[in-house]
């Protein structure tokens, strides 16, 4: 089929001419051709999702995994843009311990997790409409402090950017001149309340996380702040009660087809293709966080069993890997503070359960240690370690 998702302007800056590409609204015209297996995709996706959102009612403390599901998709989106941070430096960076990578890396995982939290807040407490104005809140606390905060952070775009080479004139990809920014932006805020037709919600994430990107509307930013627009519209709009879907962790592990789906849109208009991509990344990526939180609850069971037999010493023990569950990288000073214990009864713990695998420590020091529920955190870093 033959489309066509937009329109170059030819602009000039320092006597260098250069294209600059201008994307038609949305939806497409013409109309998205959905064939029957891409309507087998989109059931199976939704089907996936349901299950992913049916889970976060039977477990046992939803907080929790929330707490790490969140900052699993934090962490994966800021790797896609090349931070060296892993899910154990970014716990420990939030226990104001040291991470093993540069704190500026770990800050932007940080700044993602306050930004998804301040989004969904603002939506749902405060009954937020999903805006530019959001948009411009939530981009604000992305890049508030670290190397993004020279960048404009909370203010779209007044000046040319590009993707790719050293200038607009070498570059792979070169978004819509500065003076049109709003105006594009303007009508995909129409298309995300239906204007001027209502769209399937898996359908119009996909979209609206291509034109977000071609629009570039940030000077830094713009991947992070596109990917947490899919999370915005699945929550605000039902499909998921909680943001358990780290759908980053497909577009890192086939980032090259990401990034060659979201240019050859712009070329070709192929949208049936990319949406056909999107959607196998939601189905897996659900289906993937469904499980993870099968094993997490099992293996939580198989401990709670084998601490049991620990006699009289049991119920330090459970109430420690309790903590340790909320707390998976942790000191004996920590664990005090938040036990209320005593450092030799929390130390006999430790004992107990090291050989049984369940605490490993981490540091290899006699003072200032860092424990770690290892198992647990293997678990949880599935698929998140830095992009070397």
């Amino acid at each position: 089929m033959n489309r066509t998702t937009g329109g170059y302007r030819q602009c000039s800056v320092a006597g260098e001419s250069y294209r600059a590409y201008l994307p038609a609204p949305l939806p497409p015209e013409p109309p998205l051709a959905i064939d029957a297996k891409l309507q087998g995709q989109l059931e199976r996706a939704h089907l996936a999702i349901g299950r992913l959102d049916g889970i976060s009612a039977v477990l046992p403390d939803t907080a929790l995994f929330l707490y790490f599901y969140v900052r699993k998709e934090a962490l994966l989106s800021s790797q896609i843009e090349g931070t060296q941070s892993s899910l154990s430096d970014l716990l420990l960076f939030e226990g104001e311990q040291t991470p093993e990578v540069s704190v500026d890396d770990v800050r932007e995982v940080s700044n993602y997790v306050a930004a998804m939290d301040h989004g969904l807040r603002r939506m749902r407490q405060d009954n937020f409409p999903l805006s530019l104005r959001l948009i411009r809140e939530m981009h604000a606390i992305l890049l508030r402090d670290g190397r993004g905060a020279a960048k404009d952070p909370g203010e779209f775009r007044r000046s040319q950017n590009w993707i790719g080479g050293s200038r607009p004139g070498n570059a792979r990809f070169v978004p819509p001149p500065p003076e049109e920014v709003m105006a594009c932006l303007g009508a995909l805020e129409k298309f995300l309340h239906d204007d001027p037709e209502p769209t399937p919600l898996l359908i119009k994430a996909a979209l609206a996380h291509v034109q977000f990107e071609t629009i570039h509307p940030f000077l830094d930013g713009n991947g992070r702040m596109g990917r947490l627009l899919i999370t915005l519209l699945l929550c605000g709009e039902g499909a998921l009660h909680e943001p358990l879907l780290y759908l980053s962790l497909y577009f890192k592990t086939h980032r090259e087809a990401y990034y060659d789906w979201l240019q050859r849109v712009r070329e070709t208009g192929d949208w049936e293709g990319w949406l056909g991509f999107f959607l196998t990344g939601v189905e897996e990526t659900a289906e993937g966080a469904t499980e993870t939180a099968r094993r997490i609850l099992a293996l939580f069971e198989t401990h709670r069993r084998h601490i049991a037999q620990a006699g009289k010493a049991a119920a330090t023990g459970q109430r420690l890997h309790e903590y340790m569950q909320k707390k998976p990288i942790f000191t004996v000073a920590q664990a005090m503070q938040g036990l209320d214990m005593s450092a030799p009864a929390i130390g006999a713990a430790i004992r107990r359960m090291e050989p049984l695998g369940i605490v490993r420590e981490t540091t290899g020091k006699k003072r200032d240690r860092v424990y770690s529920y290892a198992p647990y955190l293997a678990i949880l870093s599935e698929g998140a370690e830095p992009i070397r």
